[in-house]
């Protein structure tokens, strides 16, 4: 497997089981090379359930998984991230996002400060392990849109 696709690997797993990319370009690896560095790169990686967005400056949460840490927490859309971990957050980027998740893996734990409604909220996320399911998903979303790999649901 080539470095980036691994580095694009990564960097989409820290953050979301949903949507790889935005873009619609081909992977430089084969599908089952791909596969497997997902599979593994995934299993028992904590994950947070939003996708993040990065403001001029900050950050803020875009959306939420359903049934996710996120969302059992309760994080929402339009969150202003302003805190994590005791790391200030206001002129954060995506990168410095990605490293306190990073530097949060040991302990699966997020202590975050929202801005909701012009109001600061203190949320606590506990980070949780992706599911079989969700690989599954993580895998079948990157072969259908880096491969052109159709996805089908088996004959019943």
């Amino acid at each position: 497997m080539n470095v980036r696709l691994s580095h694009f690997l990564i960097a989409a797993l820290l953050v979301a089981p949903a949507a790889l990319a935005d873009d619609n370009r081909m992977c430089t690896s084969s599908a089952r090379e791909c596969e497997q560095a997902i599979r593994q790169l995934s299993s028992g990686r904590r994950y947070l359930g939003a996708r993040i967005e990065e403001l001029n400056p900050g950050i803020r949460v875009k959306a939420v998984n359903e049934d996710g840490p996120a969302e059992r927490a309760d994080l929402r859309p339009g969150d202003r991230l302003m805190g994590i971990n005791g790391h200030g957050t206001r002129s954060a980027s995506i990168k410095d996002f990605k490293q306190i998740l990073y530097d949060a893996k040991e302990t699966g734990v997020l202590w975050i400060i929202v801005q909701r409604d012009g109001i600061l909220k203190k949320v606590e996320v506990r980070l949780e392990p992706y599911t079989k399911a969700q690989i599954d998903k993580m895998v079948a979303q990157h072969l259908a849109q880096f491969h052109a790999i159709a996805t089908t649901a088996p004959p019943q």
